[in-house]
């Protein structure tokens, strides 16, 4: 079996990268480990930048990937979406590191499967660049097993815990071009949104299969492993960006999602290719099979 380090290496990612992905896969059993005792319950008391309440294990997430990130010499700027501002690191450090620590965190109480995500860009910052610029991304999953879903720009593969360390389960994850499973982010969109209305429709007509959890993470992560279907969060009247965020979400979903051969657009424009302009910048995603894409964006064309 090849462990996580070991595969990174064969794909040619750098001492550098593979020491700063042994720290997030360290911090990612340890997360597992907080989920598993299910002592973080109820909301904490605080909200964050977004103005949405935190639980208890936002907080105990984020503050865990801080500490462990913020002391790390290879980092240059943390920015975390629960927080108000980006952390000034290391100003030498090669890498800039965007992270959801805990995405669909109000699932863990009903125990749905939850996920963080990872997004790593090189040198300084964020600002005025795209998520095409990253490096590396990676999503790990909290469900019935641990698992890490990680991109160097070489594929996307997927690695799961045992035996307290990472192993290689799937090599190149393959997503094909068509896929009828569907994930719709917010239908109560379609109040608003006739295109949406219209989406949905289709897919019920043609039969295709839900599959939505609440969480992106396992949703998207559901694509990966069958290989097929489509993802989306449009925006509607009430939101013309959606709800989720290009920095923290949707750029780094998108490394992967392409990595392994799929597609993800705003309705107009690669996800990948999205200048990003403010930490809390939000957009509209439709990601998945390519084709599926295509078909649910024209949807929405006027």
């Amino acid at each position: 079996m090849k462990s996580l380090s070991q595969h990174l290496g064969e794909q040619g990612a750098s001492g550098e990268l593979q020491k700063l992905f042994a720290l997030l896969a360290e911090s990612v059993k340890d997360i597992a480990q907080i989920i598993e005792t299910g002592r973080m319950t109820g909301y904490s008391g605080t909200e964050n930048v977004f103005g949405e309440q935190q639980l208890k294990l936002d907080v105990a997430t984020n503050d865990l990937l801080v500490e462990r990130l913020r002391n790390c010499p290879l980092v240059s700027v943390l920015a975390s979406e629960e927080l108000d501002n980006e952390i000034q690191c290391h100003a030498d450090g090669a890498y800039s590191l965007a992270f959801d620590p805990l995405d669909g965190s109000s699932l863990v109480d009903v125990n749905f499967s939850v996920g963080s995500i990872f997004g790593i860009y090189p040198g300084k910052g964020f600002m005025g660049r795209t998520p095409g610029e990253m490096v590396a991304a990676g999503i790990a999953i909290y469900g019935p097993k641990t698992t890490f879903l990680v991109s160097v720009g070489k594929g996307t593969h997927e690695y799961a815990f045992h035996d307290n360390d990472f192993f290689l389960t799937q090599e190149n994850m393959k997503i094909a071009e068509e896929g009828s499973y569907f994930a719709p982010g917010n239908l109560r969109a379609c109040a608003k949104s006739p295109q949406y209305k219209k989406l949905v429709d289709f897919w019920l007509e043609k039969q295709y299969t839900l599959r939505y959890s609440g969480g992106m993470v396992p949703d998207v992560g559901h694509i990966l492993k069958k290989g097929k279907g489509i993802f989306v969060y449009p925006g509607y009247s009430d939101a013309p960006e959606g709800k989720l965020r290009l920095l923290f979400e949707c750029g780094p979903m998108a490394f992967l999602v392409e990595q392994a051969g799929g597609n993800a657009s705003d309705g107009r424009v690669r996800i990948l290719e999205k200048k990003i302009q403010l930490v809390t910048q939000r957009t509209p995603i439709f990601i998945g099979s390519k084709l599926e894409v295509e078909r649910a964006v024209g949807h929405f064309d006027v």
